[in-house]
């Protein structure tokens, strides 16, 4: 099982609801503020924030690289798709990209991303997104988690080192007759510091408006910048 299907299969177990709506609760006031005419969720997921945005004035799209995670939405009657970002042939008001997208690429990729994100934002639109800081990387993401359920048991390990973060996923699931089937694979987060990546950003066009020093775990430091854009 790829990467990504596999997150998707262990992520409603993670427990991370509470982060997770407060990092929406965020996105939601600044979009608010800004009153787009149409949105579109790079890295959707199963659409949550998605559902949470949709009204009668705005329209939505979603667009995430795991075809489990696009099953779920389409299931919710999510408009979305399992596509590349530079396959969307539409233009939108507002793009977003929640919790970590831009730190699953390297810096090349990362260059190409911004670029066709670029295209799909119209003039004067906006581009939000986040990012772990250094501290977010340090001192939150390491560590390991156990989660033993009757049906399954799921292992991370997460350690970072050379401005990456790689997190190993073991998930043992129980068949019909009581034995166990394994899948395991692991993900990569790369750490861009908000400077280069002002500078990333700039040179594909994109005007960095603001960075939101933003404390999702710790009070301590910030462990996460949220960023907000215009073209």
């Amino acid at each position: 099982m790829n990467a990504l299907n596999l997150y998707s299969n262990i992520e409603q177990y993670l427990d991370f609801s509470e982060e997770v709506e407060e990092l929406y609760g965020a996105y939601k006031e600044i979009i608010k503020e800004m009153n787009p005419s149409s949105l579109i969720d790079i890295g959707c997921g199963q659409g949550d924030f998605l559902l949470q945005i949709q009204n009668k004035s705005i329209k939505t799209f979603g667009v995430d690289l795991s075809s489990e995670q696009i099953k779920v939405c389409q299931e919710k009657n999510i408009n979305s798709a399992c596509i590349d970002i530079a396959d969307v042939k539409e233009t939108y008001s507002c793009a977003t990209a929640i919790f970590d997208v831009l730190n699953y690429m390297d810096e090349n990729t990362l260059k190409s991303f911004l670029k066709d994100t670029y295209d799909v934002i119209k003039t004067k639109g906006y581009f939000i997104f986040d990012i772990n800081t250094l501290f977010g990387f340090e001192e939150v993401a390491q560590g390991t988690l156990n989660i033993n359920l009757e049906d399954k048991f799921i292992a991370l390990d997460a350690y970072f080192e050379q401005n990456k973060l790689t997190t190993n996923i073991t998930l043992f699931e129980k068949t019909k007759d009581n034995l166990y089937t394994k899948n395991e694979n692991h993900i990569t987060q790369h750490y861009h510091s908000k400077d280069s990546l002002i500078e990333l950003l700039a040179s594909v066009g994109f005007n960095t408006q603001k960075v939101v020093h933003f404390n999702l775990h710790e009070d301590e430091e910030s462990d996460k910048f949220i960023f907000i854009c215009t073209k």
